[in-house]
C-alpha cells in the first residue's frame, strides 16, 4: 500500500524548489527558515480570519526585504510555513499537477512575499499558469 508523502518529503520538495531558484535569489532564499507542519496553528488561522485549516497551504512570516531597514530590531527569522495536509488535499483535488510542482508553486508564492516580487517577477520563476 502506498503512503501519503510525509512532512520530510514535503520539506525535501520545498528545499529542492529553493535550490532550483535562479542564482540571483538562491542565497537570500536559503536564509529564510522553512517549517513544514500538518496544518496551520490555530492562532495563525485566527489572525488571518480563516475558519478552515484546509484553506491555507503556506504562509510567509517576516518582513519583506523591500521593507527591511538596518535600524530594525530582529523579531525572529523570516519563515516560510508549509502545511502538509492542505497541500496534499489540493494536490489530490486538482489531479492535474505533480506534488513537486505544487510544492514549488507554494514555495515561490511565499518567497514572493519575502522578496517583494511583482506578478511578472513570479511568472518568470514559476511557470505555474502556462
Amino acid at each position: 500500500m502506498s503512503r501519503a508523502p510525509d512532512v520530510a518529503e514535503i520539506e525535501r520538495l520545498a528545499r529542492g524548489a529553493i535550490a532550483a531558484l535562479p542564482e540571483a535569489f538562491r542565497p537570500a532564499a536559503e536564509q529564510v527558515a522553512l517549517r513544514v507542519e500538518e496544518f496551520a496553528p490555530g492562532w495563525m488561522l485566527d489572525e488571518m480570519g480563516i475558519g478552515d485549516a484546509f484553506e491555507l497551504t503556506g504562509l510567509y512570516e517576516g518582513v519583506p526585504l523591500t521593507e527591511k531597514s538596518v535600524l530594525d530590531q530582529p523579531q525572529g527569522p523570516d519563515t516560510i510555513w508549509l502545511f502538509r495536509r492542505p497541500i496534499l488535499d489540493e494536490w489530490t483535488d486538482r489531479g492535474d499537477v505533480s506534488l513537486d510542482d505544487l510544492v514549488r508553486h507554494v514555495v515561490v508564492h511565499e518567497l514572493a512575499h519575502h522578496f517583494g516580487w511583482s506578478d511578472a517577477d513570479i511568472a518568470r520563476i514559476d511557470r505555474w499558469w502556462e
